[in-house]
């Protein structure tokens, strides 16, 4: 390995199914740097990723060097729940791997020095309250939260290379900031980070090389600075272009038919009460985007609605009838009235089957037509989100996240409904594909008059999409009025602060 390096990557070539998804990938990481990937969904990111901890997809024909530290090299993974063991406790899950490295110690000093350990890794990975969080378990922790365990869990084990993962997806402005300070605090430690990144806010700030691939190609690399100055390749030039502002939609005329009404509501996690909403009304034609940090609510409300949240004693109303609180209550055509695309698109589908078939299922299930019926208008919605049938004939763990979440839309829009509330959609995907989508959405409000669409989400390009806005904070809304109004001239301190009037994301680069 070259002696300025921690971890390289040389000639890199993965092929599933005979088909390469990584092709000639170089790498060098340097101690004490950044070095960001970033492209497409499906470009390769995540394969060269976690190339770099030996992990390749199940059947890969595998080609090329890599080389790492003796120390282990860590991995911060996109949804950093999945890999913690969910039945115990944040504490016991460190102190494992705490004990395994104190036991030259007499016996009688191993607990403390174990202890010891523990908070310091706790303290380097941002989460100074780690003794009181020691106590809980990972579903009691918030997403930011988790994402810091795993990084605690890297640095116990010695790690001088952390590989993370779309560390910012779903964060909104304000914990995307403390997310760049975590990173490069690390930075500053000596340790590599090699980030794999939508997010070209965040890339902006901390990254040192920037390396952008294209079908599984590096297709331009190099100094960071240099890149986004003058970039070199039409691929790049297009990511950057994409990354623009949206111009906020002007308001709509509050003139349309009340397609679902609400009255205030609380509702509930157990005992805790975690959100309190005011009426709300809905009418065809019109969009409301709902921001706020995580767990602000936002999700919640949206839970609600689509009856996946029954615990709240608020009223309901689909076009002046009652609908359920429960969604096992509602019947077909409510079903397909109301529908809800997830963050987590992968975790939405059954892994054994196509996506295509279970696309097309909706529209058999809820709108009573045939099968050759219902792939066909499958694969008509899907390519008008720029998916091809033979991607889509696929099953999931073949598909990019980006893909996925396209798909699950698709699927939602094969019910014909009347309200549509998508959950951070835009979060898991590259500037083009994002800017795409947004288009598509656009384009969907305009075309269907009968159609509600409420969006859950912290980007505000995916915000300025709708008519009106509501801001979410510890439960409450703080805010709310047309997208125009809230995005030039928010009125609220913490609006200011979500929307970055106060502070922007940013930390140079290695601290030069």
């Amino acid at each position: 390995m070259n002696t300025e390096s921690v971890a390289e990557i040389d000639g890199l070539r993965v092929e599933v199914g005979g088909r390469a998804i990584v092709d000639g990938v170089r790498l060098r990481v340097r101690p004490g740097t950044v070095t960001a990937l970033v492209g497409a969904s499906g470009s390769g990111k995540t394969t060269t990723g976690l190339a770099l901890l030996g992990e390749y997809p199940h059947g890969a024909r595998v080609t090329g060097e890599v080389r790492t530290p003796e120390g282990l090299v860590g991995y911060v993974p996109q949804h950093p729940g999945a890999v913690l063991n969910p039945v115990r406790r944040v504490g016991a899950l460190l102190w494992d791997i705490a004990r395994t490295q104190v036991r030259h110690l007499p016996r009688r000093e191993r607990g403390e020095a174990a202890r010891e350990r523990v908070l310091e890794a706790l303290a380097a990975a941002q989460l100074p309250d780690g003794a009181e969080m020691l106590t809980r378990y990972p579903h009691q922790l918030s997403g930011g939260q988790q994402q810091r365990v795993v990084l605690a869990q890297a640095l116990l084990l010695g790690a001088r290379v952390v590989v993370a993962d779309e560390p910012t997806t779903g964060q909104d402005a304000v914990t995307k900031r403390h997310v760049v300070e975590r990173f490069a605090a690390l930075r500053r430690t000596g340790i590599a980070v090699v980030l794999l990144s939508h997010d070209l806010d965040v890339v902006r700030a901390l990254a040192d090389e920037v390396l952008v691939m294209r079908e599984g190609k590096v297709v331009e690399s190099g100094p960071a600075a240099r890149l986004w100055s003058a970039p070199r390749h039409p691929w790049t030039a297009a990511l950057l272009a994409a990354d623009g502002a949206v111009e906020p939609v002007e308001p709509d005329d509050g003139e349309g038919e009340v397609v679902l009404r609400t009255s205030p509501f609380t509702a509930r996690h157990g005992r805790t009460t975690v959100l309190r909403a005011p009426a709300l009304t809905l009418r065809t034609g019109e969009s409301l985007a709902v921001v706020g940090r995580s767990g602000s609510g936002k999700t919640t409300l949206a839970r609600c609605l689509a009856g996946l949240h029954r615990h709240h004693d608020g009223t309901l109303l689909l076009d002046g009838s009652p609908l359920p609180r429960s969604l096992r209550a509602r019947g077909r055509e409510q079903l397909a009235a109301v529908q809800y695309v997830f963050q987590d698109a992968r975790a939405a589908f059954d892994e054994h089957r196509q996506v295509l078939d279970q696309v097309a299922r909706t529209a058999v299930r809820l709108r009573g037509l045939d099968r050759g019926a219902a792939l066909a208008e499958a694969v008509s919605t899907l390519a008008g989100l720029g998916l091809t049938e033979e991607v889509v004939r696929r099953r999931p763990g073949r598909l990019s996240g980006g893909e996925l979440q396209r798909a699950a839309l698709a699927r939602a829009l094969l019910a014909r409904p009347r309200v549509l509330i998508c959950d951070e959609i835009t979060s898991g995907l590259d500037t083009v594909t994002r800017r795409g989508l947004l288009d598509a959405l656009g384009t969907l409000r305009r075309e269907r008059g009968e159609l509600c669409l409420v969006l859950i989400t912290h980007d505000l390009d995916t915000a300025a999409l709708t008519s009106r806005i509501a801001v979410l904070d510890a439960g409450e809304t703080v805010e709310e009025g047309s997208t125009r109004t809230v995005l030039t001239g928010p009125q609220h301190p913490f609006t200011r602060a979500l929307l970055g009037k106060e502070a922007a994301v940013g930390v140079t680069p290695s601290g030069r």
